[in-house]
């Protein structure tokens, strides 16, 4: 345990002041594992008797989670759902019959987190303590259905000391190489540890690793794989779901736009068909959930010329699905990126990716200890772009810029009403964007 850097902040301290202390709680902002979280969660209340569905994988957590409380909500359960990171406000993280957990709640749960640690005399990451806390809420709020995505791989990750109902992993590719490993088996591995003995186990990655399959197999978990025990199909006005014994037909696409939605929706309705005998949930529900699902920052469309696509897309195959759903929006002149990364991630396998799409680049510092800055984005760019055959002749513009708010600004001046800009490479690119745009709304 190491001492504390300052003191701890009272119960009438504000979320603010609370968060700004877990931020130097502990030396790493990542430290995986779990026995440091279970010490803690010992003295914590946090048995239930909600229905838990655990969420993992890397891309895809955010929108299936979305999906479910949506459709969950529809069909009348109370339900609470906890993701990160957020995007704009933290209390974005944890949401009650839809409605974001207030500082009051936060700062509350984090009181009670505080007591526990300081029993044990542990140390915990951000994550770990705000996990805790939001498990904390959710016990005493009388939920039917938990819906929990995992921060990060699975098997040591904060949300995994949770016992799964049902858990997902929506798809395994190469991302947090540093902590997974660098192939789709060990990180499949990793992943597949959300499973639980005997209980349904669903993978919604068409290609699963072998790593998945045999790890499923050794706790005898139920798995349901994409292709043999569910699938979908679809057509320019409807698409259906088709599970081991139970078919919904005519469902109106999802509101969440993208070329993988219908993959992380049949996820999604497998789960509750797992879960049948204990959450009903009639056609209706799931026709309105999908319709009216929300998740801000996944190929976001905002109002106005020109189109601005606001999207998370930070490793390469999310990238790559990036692309596909731009090159499905069809002619735009010129296409610019407002690009920011953060230094550990697969910079070059994201810039190939969606190279072709790019017509310029206004590379952007992004802040903290991870954060890389826009002039070595430039160079990293530069080295990795794929050029078309029309960018043989007139190379896209690559420029560096001191914050993202610069590049939009700088992208905004150079495109017209026809043109696209694209924001993505990281949640802290899309969510200054997001953040800006917001204000400027709020002043008009």
């Amino acid at each position: 345990m190491l001492e504390q850097q300052h003191a701890t902040p009272s119960a009438s301290a504000s979320l603010s002041e609370w968060l700004h202390y877990l931020d130097g709680l502990h030396p790493s902002e990542i430290d995986m594992g779990l026995d440091r979280i279970k010490k803690v969660a010992q003295h914590l209340a946090l048995d239930t008797s909600s229905i838990k569905i655990v969420v993992a994988g890397t891309n895809g957590k955010g929108s299936t989670c979305a999906m479910l409380e949506s459709i969950l909500l529809a069909a009348g359960y109370k339900v609470g759902l906890y993701t990160s990171p957020h995007l704009v406000d933290f209390n974005e993280r944890a949401r009650i019959q839809g409605d974001a957990l207030q500082d009051e709640a936060f700062v509350a749960a984090f009181v009670k987190v505080e007591q526990a640690r300081m029993l044990v005399n542990e140390s915990l990451t951000y994550f770990e303590f705000t996990t805790l806390a939001v498990l904390h809420v959710f016990a005493h709020a009388k939920l039917d259905v938990m819906v929990l995505e995992v921060g990060l791989g699975g098997r040591l990750d904060a949300v995994n000391i949770v016992d799964a109902d049902c858990s997902i992993v929506t798809s395994i590719a190469l991302d947090h190489m540093n902590y997974l490993g660098n192939t789709r088996e060990k990180i499949g591995f990793e992943k597949a540890h959300v499973f639980r003995p005997h209980r349904p186990a669903i993978c919604a990655d068409p290609v699963p690793p072998q790593s998945l399959l045999d790890y499923a197999q050794e706790i005898e978990a139920d798995l349901w794989l994409i292709g043999k025990d569910f699938n979908y199909s679809g057509d320019k006005q409807q698409w259906a779901f088709a599970g081991r014994g139970k078919r919904r037909n005519a469902l109106a696409y999802p509101a969440l736009r993208g070329a993988n939605q219908l993959l992380n929706a049949a996820g999604a309705l497998a789960a509750l068909e797992a879960l049948g005998d204990r959450l009903a949930v009639p056609q209706q529900a799931v026709r309105q959930g999908l319709i009216q699902a929300a998740l801000p920052g996944r190929f976001q469309i905002m109002p106005g010329q020109p189109t601005v696509i606001l999207d998370v897309a930070h490793n390469p195959h999310a990238t790559a699905v990036l692309e596909k759903n731009i090159s499905n929006m069809g002619f735009a002149p010129f296409t610019y990126a407002v690009f920011g990364m953060l230094s550990d991630k697969d910079i070059e396998g994201v810039v190939q990716a969606i190279s072709p799409r790019i017509d310029g680049w206004f590379c952007c510092d992004l802040p903290g200890s991870r954060g890389l800055s826009g002039s070595d984005l430039v160079t990293r760019v530069r080295s990795s772009v794929v050029p078309t055959s029309d960018q043989v002749e007139t190379p896209p513009t690559i420029e560096s810029c001191g914050s993202p708010e610069q590049a939009y600004s700088l992208a905004l001046a150079r495109a017209n009403p026809n043109d696209r800009i694209v924001v993505f490479g990281s949640f802290l690119t899309v969510s200054a964007i997001l953040q800006s745009l917001n204000k400027r709304s709020n002043k008009a």
